[in-house]
Parts: C-alpha cells; sequence; structure tokens
C-alpha cells in the first residue's frame, strides 16, 4: 500500500500540525512565543515549532523561526525535555536576541508569519490574553498580559491562532482586546490605522477557520475529520459564517505522521498536552 495514503493512526495533534506546515512557504520567517505549560504550551509552542520542522523536512527547507529570544533555532533534534537551561544553550543563528530588536523586527514588518493562542478569541480575531471580566471592573481573572501579542497582530503579515474550541474561548465578544482582529463595534483594522492584514487562520482541534468574508468576520473553512457542523457550532458562544458545504480537513500522511513520531518529536515533547479526543 502506498505509504503517502492518509494515515488512519494519527493524533488531533498531528493533524494540526499538518494542517498548519501546508500553510508555510519557502523562505518565510515565523515567530514561536515561549509559552507556559500543559495544554497552553502544547499550543502556542509545540504545534507549532513541529509544524515548522515538518515544512522545512517537504515542502520549505527555508522556512525559518524564531523562538523565544533565538534566531533561527535548529530544529533538528527536540531533546527529552525543553528545560531554560537546554533552551539558553540551543544552537541558533543568534542568541540571546533582545527583546526590543525582536519588537523592532515585527513593527518593520520582517515576520510572515506569527502563531498565537489566546484564552478568548471572537468572530473577528480579536484576542485576550489580559483579563477576563467586565472591562473597568477588577477583573475576574488577570491573565498573562499583552507580552507582545499585540504588536504581532498589528504588523505580521500572517497571524495564525492555534487554540482549542471551546464556548468559553470562542466567544461574541472578548473582554479585553489585546490583540487586534479584523473589526470591533463597527471599526475595521483600517479605521485604527492598523498595517497588517490581521489574523489569517484559526486552527483548532476540530475544525479550521478563516476570515474571507466581506466583514472580516470568522468562517468555517474545514471540519476535521469525524467532526460535523452541528459538534462545532455547540462548541462556540457564536455562529461562523459557512459557505455551503464544508470540506474536511486532510489527515496527515502515513509519511508525515511516521516523520512527527520518528524525528521530529520522538520524545512526545511538543504534543505532550494531547486534547481528550487524540487517537492517539
Amino acid at each position: 500500500m502506498d505509504e503517502r495514503l492518509a494515515s488512519t493512526d494519527y493524533s488531533t495533534e498531528e493533524l494540526m500540525i499538518a494542517a498548519i506546515a501546508a500553510e508555510l512557504r519557502e523562505s518565510e520567517l515565523g515567530f514561536v512565543g515561549l509559552g507556559t505549560a500543559a495544554r497552553a504550551y502544547t499550543l502556542a509552542v509545540g504545534i507549532p515549532i513541529a509544524a515548522a520542522r515538518l515544512a522545512q523536512m517537504t515542502h520549505a527547507p527555508g522556512f525559518s523561526i524564531y523562538w523565544g529570544n533565538l534566531l533561527t533555532p535548529s530544529l533538528e533534534g527536540i531533546p527529552e525535555a525543553v528545560l531554560q537551561d537546554v533552551y539558553t544553550r540551543w544552537p541558533a543563528a543568534a542568541s540571546p536576541v533582545d527583546v526590543g530588536y525582536k519588537i523592532d523586527m515585527v513593527t518593520a514588518g520582517r515576520f510572515d508569519v506569527s502563531f498565537e493562542s489566546a484564552p478568548q478569541v471572537d468572530r473577528y480575531g480579536n484576542l485576550n490574553i489580559t483579563e477576563i471580566g467586565n472591562t473597568g471592573e477588577p477583573p475576574k481573572v488577570r491573565l498573562v498580559g499583552c507580552l507582545a501579542q499585540t504588536e504581532h497582530l498589528a504588523f505580521i503579515r500572517r497571524p495564525i491562532i492555534v487554540t482549542d474550541l471551546g464556548r468559553r474561548s470562542f466567544v461574541e465578544r472578548v473582554d479585553f482586546v489585546t490583540s487586534f482582529g479584523h473589526a470591533r463595534d463597527g471599526e475595521s483594522r483600517a479605521d485604527v490605522g492598523l498595517p497588517g492584514p490581521g489574523p489569517e487562520l484559526c486552527v483548532t482541534d476540530k475544525a479550521i477557520f478563516d476570515f474571507r468574508t466581506s466583514d472580516g468576520s470568522m468562517r468555517l473553512r474545514s471540519l476535521h475529520p469525524g467532526t460535523s457542523v452541528e459538534e462545532v457550532l455547540d462548541l462556540m458562544s457564536f455562529e461562523p459564517a459557512i459557505d455551503g458545504e464544508v470540506p474536511t480537513t486532510p489527515a496527515p500522511s502515513r509519511v508525515v505522521v511516521a516523520l512527527i513520531r520518528g524525528e521530529i518529536d520522538p520524545h512526545g515533547i511538543l504534543t505532550a498536552g494531547r486534547s481528550e479526543d487524540s487517537n492517539r
């Protein structure tokens, strides 16, 4: 049997990795943050790094990343544990790079892609990593703060949101706009003077969305295998645009699954915080 055929043995994370890798292009530069731990780390760091390496190994050998403060780190070998000591000794073209220099690169339009995750995202791709609760009142939950995500969505050409689908995360209106998406209160990116085009995709554990609508609102682009439109809508606090019959997200090939498990992430570090419905 042809090894290039779609695999039936893959995890949700491997599907997400393959879908994101397919969007990455030769000679592009992407930004990956440092993340925190558990599932948040897998979404914000692990899956994007694995996708970057998969793109390098398949169709875009010149794709590179800026990971935290590492410029063009080597992704050829992921250690058994990504700890601070390992990170500070990671082989890279430049390490460590000053945070201010990285922000200068962002605002100068040097990044093609970024990978963003957030506890809240709304129908226009606005992200909230600052606080949960009514603006102007003491927040119910204080989050990590803006970091540099504000600049990412303002200037980077193709931000890709990576998060899990859920009603508390996919809200009609984010409680706080850490990062401006495509619109807010009737104002567009042009109205508020933002130069970048805004988020391009939102890749989740159930489906992939884009913002290819007349008003920049979220559109259901594809459903992961075995997922229904009804299941997706039940996990959202708003209804995305749907254009006719929704296609299925391509399953990763056997070759891709073998690369992820055997060479890209042999210790399972990048996908350690797996979703509950993982097939692996």
